[in-house]
């Protein structure tokens, strides 16, 4: 599993993420690691048990990050925390600023850095929860002819898009609630809002060990010749039946169309031959 916690300060990020930990390792948090950017917040929560944190410093490079991912995954660690990702962006953004020359150019530079980054969590063999701290976002808009700055909501600290990237977005608000925005495991999607607990953490690795792949099952969904068999899928993978819902609806229109194309084609041949015998 690779998710993202993205969260204003005081939100729970870091609680939370040792939470999720707790019921993705079965409450073994020897198996868990924190790479704690936030001056040492992790050390707050050891009364959830023994896990293991290895502290950052400035500058957080991504090269640091990748270093620290790897000291963890030669320690067999199950679950890596980073807490937070925000930082490596900050850095990131600050040597842009930096660099002499062209600014566009420079983003040539900067961006294989941050995806070697990125793709060290997506590839490496361990669960992966990044916090990300998120601002107040501002747009500019025309009033009487002036422009005056208007709040749109929280933004990511971090690459525009790099949500993207993992398989489950949680949005944590300041009362600890939680919204999922990115969930392909269909377990979270369009749900009422919810706080975080270990049993959310065992939730989330009884999904990763059922093996189910939701492509196979769209796969299935299209090869249903008939009603009856697309019925036993749904109630098969009614789990994921909020991430599945058009297919399956696509695939009933499909199967009930060919039905009634099939019904005109036998009244019309038993038409044609009744005239043909008279």
């Amino acid at each position: 599993m690779k998710m993202a916690l993205q969260a204003p300060s005081g939100a729970g990020k870091t609680m939370s993420a040792l939470l999720l930990a707790k019921g993705l390792t079965n409450d073994n948090l020897s198996k868990v690691a924190v790479i704690d950017t936030e001056n040492g917040s992790a050390d707050l929560y050891a009364h959830l048990g023994d896990y293991n944190v290895l502290l950052m410093t400035p500058p957080f490079t991504p090269e640091k990050y990748i270093e620290a991912i790897d000291i963890c995954l030669k320690g067999g660690m199950e679950v890596i925390i980073i807490d937070s990702i925000s930082h490596c962006w900050d850095y990131l953004i600050e040597y842009h600023a930096s660099m002499p020359g062209n600014s566009f150019t420079n983003w040539g530079k900067i961006t294989p850095m941050q995806n070697n980054f990125i793709n060290k969590i997506l590839q490496s063999n361990a669960h992966f929860i990044a916090t990300i701290r998120t601002k107040q976002d501002y747009v500019l808009n025309n009033k009487n002819g002036k422009m005056v700055p208007e709040k749109v909501g929280l933004k990511a600290i971090q690459r525009d898009g790099v949500d993207y990237e993992f398989t489950l977005v949680f949005d944590i608000n300041i009362n600890h609630q939680v919204i999922c925005s990115k969930d392909r495991t269909g377990m979270f999607a369009d749900k009422p809002e919810f706080i975080i607990t270990a049993g959310t953490g065992k939730r989330i690795k009884d999904w990763c060990n059922s093996g189910t792949d939701l492509e196979d099952v769209k796969k299935q969904i299209k090869s249903c010749v008939t009603l009856e068999q697309l019925r036993a899928l749904y109630t098969t993978h009614s789990a994921y039946k909020d991430v599945l819902n058009d297919e399956f609806v696509s695939q009933q229109e499909a199967i009930k169309k060919q039905q009634f194309l099939n019904n005109t084609k036998y009244t019309q041949n038993g038409s044609t031959n009744g005239i043909a015998s008279s």
